[in-house]
């Protein structure tokens, strides 16, 4: 079904682009990503953040099937080609600089070396 509200979204298909299977009903949420432009093992990246809490993150990540592996203490490392799946799951568009921004104003954000050890 498609979002009946911005940002409370219900899915259960699979994508064509990415072949992730998209399921489970989301109440209101605000999980944001940046656009893809972080360059990392040949491949380029966004950020997914909440800045409401890391529980409401995991639990969006893992209904999107990214892995766990991706979570880098306060956000997921999400590939270019994923993107547009979690626009479609309810994800709010936004700059890298106001995703820091929020996540610093959510007391959510962790310092360079806070993340190297999560």
């Amino acid at each position: 079904a498609p979002c009946a509200m911005p940002n409370e979204c219900c899915h259960a298909e699979r994508s064509s682009t990415s072949g992730l299977l998209m399921v489970g009903c989301y109440g209101p949420m605000t999980v944001l990503i940046d656009e893809p432009m972080w360059q990392q093992h040949g491949r380029v990246w966004s950020h997914l953040v909440s800045d409401t809490s890391l529980d409401e993150l995991h639990a969006f990540a893992e209904a999107a099937g990214i892995p766990r592996r991706g979570f880098h203490g306060d956000h997921y490392d999400v590939p270019a080609e994923y993107h547009a799946d979690m626009l479609a799951m309810g994800a709010v568009p936004t700059s890298s600089r106001e995703l820091v921004r929020r996540l610093r104003a959510a007391g959510l954000r962790l310092s360079p070396a806070a993340r190297r050890n999560s």
